[in-house]
């Protein structure tokens, strides 16, 4: 018989319900307790609103400054005179 991947629903599984990436997820939460393994997830790959914000906040920060060193690098070399000119 022919099954998907109970959990992932993505993977093709012949012998058990669960894929073998899949299985090693189950074999973290029999190590470390389902909870455990959910804390893990939402702390590492789930941010807050108030992280989210805050990591927003900080590309907007780091676009701005992008930009404005662009622009300023614009402003030099069109001041700058041309190499003919100077000698």
């Amino acid at each position: 018989m022919v099954f998907s991947c109970t959990l992932c629903e993505n993977e093709t599984c012949y012998w058990s319900n669960l894929c073998p990436s899949c299985r090693k997820v189950k074999h973290y939460m029999s190590c470390f307790s389902r909870d455990r393994v959910v804390e893990v997830l939402d702390n590492v790959l789930a941010r807050s609103e108030d992280k989210q914000d805050l990591k927003i906040e900080l590309e907007i920060r780091k676009e701005i400054a992008k930009k404005e060193s662009d622009l300023s690098k614009k402003k030099k070399a069109k001041f700058q005179l041309p190499a003919k000119v100077i000698e």
